[in-house]
């Protein structure tokens, strides 16, 4: 679905969050990434899920935010724009009377054990043991903040009292400063049919105690760089009514809280560096049901290794290569081409340490060191810290490669298209066609310059010794020194006319890697051109720090 003012995915709140926080004209390309019905491998993670996490509003205006379980397969998928629940609410659940004909509602599907996500709203219909959810938007989310647990089911025992209450106990204050994640649900309604009407289910993750309660009806929560689409933002700037959920992940037990969000654009003071904005919510309702969910969720921190830094390399003044080796003696956990590198770094004045991911930009066969390849952001709190601080011999904590930006087929053709620091994943995905030896590959490369274009050499000598390996660039931006035929391809930017200049055949696979609105673009132009869209894989990045 292409974006036009007819079916702006974005009401006036959004549109001013992104406006305030500085993120430029997101509709020009949101239109790639948010459509009106479920891609097929939406569908099926969605469907594969023991849970779904649902917001909504209550008959009295409040809104709230819940979790939908159901025994194994329990969500369905008939067709790209719906999805069938067989599973009923129980009574006590705050939305419980929400779930009618007709009711609006948003949806977040997540994978905690992979750290993956998935968002849609749609509209209610119900039906005998069930609902079904016609599908409105839908859209991906990146996997940052995501504290890894793997699920696994608790018999059902008799149903607790819930408890409600118009203020947090001092059991309750507790269970949030020690959580390291919530839910969090609000909702707009604008002009009949808008596309962005009704409710958004999001997830907000950090370290342990990183929302913080003011007192018993004031909470203060850190907003950190997510996909600049700021829903959950907009929302509130247009709809103050907030519900927010904390899981007890050993009990199943959930903490429902609805009321009222402002936004702190500029906390002063602010103990978290991570933070770019505060959402203070005032507290109106207090549900707390304990053993609500029949699912139990166990940290994955036995996965954590510490690795050491063997070497780095400056590849461009902005982009340096960290090399890392096991520090514990212990082989490097095998990585497919295109995962990333989840790391903890420790940043001093700190508690916690931050987290984030970082495409593995190095060959799959090296078993003895992985490569990041990462750029500083003038804002990155730990792309700054690596860059000026971590030196050879320092230790970080990470644990195993994850991700599903993975090559797609065994010896379908492959076109590998990045842009700036998005050569990452690409590259580990070059790495790894050149053992193969076994399919033709095109690497398409857009960046401003020759001095901003890293790994050049080493895709060179890719490129050269191996008959299936091609490769196109482009500098939008050349130097006097950048020649022509030498150094680049092309003057300006890669686009879907230069990849299908490429003849790479209806069979081929379009791996691409880099900023939404490169993404967005291509991706529109190549299924305007007819390009399968199950042909056509992405990963986008930002300046998450």
């Amino acid at each position: 679905m292409l974006t036009s003012p007819a079916n702006n995915p974005f009401h006036s709140g959004e549109l001013e969050a992104q406006a305030r926080a500085g993120v430029g004209d997101v509709a020009k390309w949101a239109g790639g990434f948010i459509r009106d019905y479920l891609p097929e491998q939406h569908r099926l993670f969605h469907t594969s899920q023991p849970f779904l996490v649902v917001a909504g509003g209550d008959l009295e205006g409040r809104t709230w935010i819940t979790v939908v379980d159901g025994p194994d397969g329990f969500a369905a998928s008939p067709d790209p724009r719906r999805i069938t629940l067989a599973t009923e609410l129980e009574a006590s659940d705050p939305l419980a009377g929400a779930f009618r004909e007709g009711a609006d509602i948003g949806v977040l599907g997540i994978e905690l054990a992979t750290r993956r996500r998935n968002r849609f709203s749609g509209r209610v219909s119900t039906s005998a043991g069930g609902y079904t959810i016609d599908v409105r938007q839908t859209f991906g989310n990146c996997p940052q903040y995501i504290h890894e647990r793997a699920w696994s089911r608790a018999p059902r025992t008799g149903a607790v009292e819930a408890v409600r209450s118009t203020s947090l106990s001092a059991d309750q204050i507790k269970r949030i400063t020690s959580a390291d994640t919530l839910f969090i649900g609000s909702g707009h309604q604008g002009d009949d049919g808008a596309a962005s009407n009704g409710y958004d289910a999001s997830h907000r993750g950090g370290a342990p105690g990183f929302v913080k309660v003011v007192d018993g009806t004031h909470l203060r929560i850190p907003d950190y760089a997510g996909n600049n689409f700021f829903n959950t933002i907009g929302n509130i700037l247009s709809n103050p009514r907030i519900g927010l959920l904390f899981v007890d992940f050993e009990t199943g037990g959930l903490l429902h809280l609805a009321g009222r969000a402002t936004i702190d654009w500029d906390p002063q003071g602010a103990q978290d560096q991570d933070a770019w904005r505060v959402i203070d919510v005032e507290i109106d309702a207090v549900l707390d049901r304990p053993g609500a969910v029949g699912l139990r969720w166990t940290k994955q921190d036995h996965l954590s290794r510490p690795l050491r830094l063997a070497e780095r390399v400056q590849e461009t003044p902005t982009i340096t290569s960290f090399y890392l080796e096991a520090a514990d003696g212990r082989p490097l956990e095998p990585f497919a081409p295109g995962q990333h590198l989840p790391v903890e770094i420790r940043i001093p004045g700190q508690a916690e340490p931050s987290k984030r991911s970082y495409s593995l930009s190095g060959s799959p066969a090296d078993t003895t060191r992985y490569r990041l390849s990462v750029k500083r952001e003038d804002q990155g709190l730990v792309s700054r810290r690596l860059h000026e601080h971590l030196q050879v011999g320092a230790l970080i904590e990470a644990r195993q490669p994850s991700g599903d930006f993975v090559i797609p087929c065994d010896d379908c053709p492959l076109v590998l298209v990045s842009a700036g620091v998005g050569l990452t994943p690409v590259l580990s995905m070059l790495h790894a066609s050149a053992l193969q030896q076994k399919r033709p590959v095109w690497y398409v490369h857009g960046t401003r310059n020759g001095r901003d274009h890293a790994l050049r050499a080493e895709v060179d000598r890719l490129v050269a010794a191996n008959d299936q390996l091609r490769q196109k660039t482009y500098y939008s931006q050349p130097d006097d020194t950048d020649l022509p035929d030498r150094d680049y391809d092309g003057k300006g930017r890669v686009t879907a006319e230069r990849l299908l200049a490429l003849n790479a055949g209806p069979e081929a696979r379009y791996m691409l890697c880099g900023p939404a609105a490169f993404l967005s673009d291509i991706r529109n132009g190549l299924e305007a051109a007819g390009v399968p869209e199950d042909h056509i894989h992405f990963e986008t990045f930002g300046p998450t720090g």
